[in-house]
Order: structure tokens, then C-alpha cells, then sequence
């Protein structure tokens, strides 16, 4: 039950209900959060190495365009009074004066052509009869915390349908290769956590993805074998996690060892 008390990995003890009520908080989920549980984020990260886990959780990682991008898409569509609190610079480079200088004021600074390109996803999307069913009769952006075998993790689905079903958006750039890309990018490790924080099955979870080329919109429902993966790697990421940060297990320590 959300009621019930869960020790985060800082030693701190919560009540859920309380803290899936702060992660409403971009800088409560982000943040604090951020430190003090796991996330499908942080396990492709001990994935890729727990050098990288320890690295980015230190000292932050650094935005891609493609984050960037993601980020305006995702906020225009879900959150659209965020993007009042954007600024939006008319310069043809991030590496302009007039872009740092405004860096130096704002969170959140895009160039006019960035934002032009989200819009023109945003419009795509919106015009699509299929993804209007989705997205209907639904909450966005509802966060979760909760154990998974034993070790405190969170999650925020970009959609919630009322039915119980939840909702991903992503964009790709080649959305008929979109399977490839969700292999590439471990969508399986967000699968398996996201069913299993808010208690849906496989079958109930979908990615809409949006080709940033061709504006091609790509829907696609999840099979037990994805999630499975997804079980298989998420155990990984966790054992590598007790390993080298809640045993004194020397991370320098680390190989990564393979047969040819």
C-alpha cells in the first residue's frame, strides 16, 4: 500500500503517499530523488558501467540535443504551461553571446529553431486520430515510488489512462527501425520498472513514437519476451548497485568480462 514507510538510499525512512505527492516536483523527482533512489535512467547507466552510475550521479550529465529536443516535445504535449517559462533566443547557434548570456538567467534557453522544430512535432502528433485515443480521458506526467526487490526506485509515466494503461512518447529518427532503437536505448529496463511501480502488465504499456524526419507516428504495444528483458536487466543493474555502493566492494575494482 502507498501508505506504508520505504527507506530510500540515503538511510532516510518516507511515507510513499508523501513522497510520490512531492515528486509532483520536478525539483523534488529530479533532485532529491534523483540521489536517493533508482530509475530506468540510472540503470542503463550501472549497465553501461557503474564508473559511469558513480560519474553522472557526482557530477551530472551533460544535455544532449536530443534530450533537449525530447524535453520540448514531451513538455509541449504534456505540460504545456512550462513552455511560458522558456526562453526562446533567435540566434542560429547555442554557441552565440546572446544564447550564453541569457544561460546565465534562465533554466530553460532554446533557440527559435529548436522550438519551431518541437512545434512541428507537436502539430503532427495533434493531428493524428490515433494518438488523440490515447491520450484521452487520461493524467500526465504521474510519478511512483515503490521497491523493487528491495531497493527503492521511482518513475514518472508521461501518460496514465484512466482504464489503467500507461502511455510513453518518444521521438526516433527512423520510427520503422523504432525496434532497434528500443533495444539500443533499453526500453525493456523502462518496461519492466514502470509495470511493475504501477502495477500493469506488458500488455498495457505503449510507445507512441513520433519520427522527427518524416513526422511518421509509430505505435507499439509491448510483448512479455520485451519485459523479461527487461526483468533480466533491471536484476543486473540492481546486483551491480549492491555490489559497489551498498557493499565496500572497491569500484576501481570493476571488470567488465566477455568471451570472443
Amino acid at each position: 500500500m502507498e501508505s506504508n514507510l520505504i527507506k530510500l538510499l540515503d538511510g532516510s525512512t518516507h511515507a510513499v503517499e508523501e513522497l510520490i505527492d512531492n515528486a509532483y516536483s520536478d525539483e523534488f523527482y529530479y533532485d532529491y530523488l534523483g540521489k536517493t533512489t533508482l530509475s530506468s535512467s540510472t540503470c542503463k547507466l550501472l549497465l553501461d558501467s557503474p564508473k559511469t552510475y558513480h560519474y553522472v550521479t557526482k557530477y551530472g550529465q551533460k544535455s544532449s540535443q536530443a534530450l533537449r529536443s525530447g524535453w520540448l516535445f514531451h513538455t509541449m504535449i504534456l505540460e504545456p504551461d512550462k513552455i511560458e517559462e522558456c526562453v526562446f533566443v533567435n540566434v542560429q547557434s547555442k554557441n552565440t553571446k546572446a544564447f550564453k548570456q541569457a544561460k546565465e538567467y534562465h533554466d530553460q534557453v532554446f533557440t527559435i529553431k529548436e522550438k519551431q522544430e518541437a512545434e512541428r512535432l507537436v502539430d503532427a502528433f495533434h493531428r493524428n486520430d490515433h494518438t488523440a485515443k490515447f491520450m484521452a480521458d487520461a493524467k500526465y506526467e504521474v510519478p511512483k515510488v515503490g521497491l523493487i526487490d528491495g531497493i527503492p526506485f521511482r518513475g514518472k509515466a508521461d501518460v496514465l489512462q484512466n482504464k489503467g494503461g500507461l502511455v510513453d512518447l518518444k521521438t526516433t529518427v527512423d520510427v520503422k527501425n523504432f525496434q532497434i532503437s528500443a533495444q539500443k536505448f533499453k526500453y525493456h529496463v523502462q518496461v519492466y520498472i514502470y509495470c511493475t511501480l504501477f502495477d500493469v502488465p506488458p500488455s498495457e504499456f505503449t510507445f507512441i513514437a513520433i519520427d522527427k524526419n518524416n513526422l511518421d507516428i509509430g505505435i507499439f504495444k509491448c510483448s512479455q519476451e520485451f519485459y523479461e528483458r527487461g526483468r533480466e536487466e533491471t536484476q543486473q543493474a540492481i546486483e551491480l548497485y549492491n555490489n559497489f555502493f551498498l557493499q565496500p566492494k572497491d569500484i576501481d575494482s570493476y571488470v567488465y568480462e566477455g568471451i570472443l
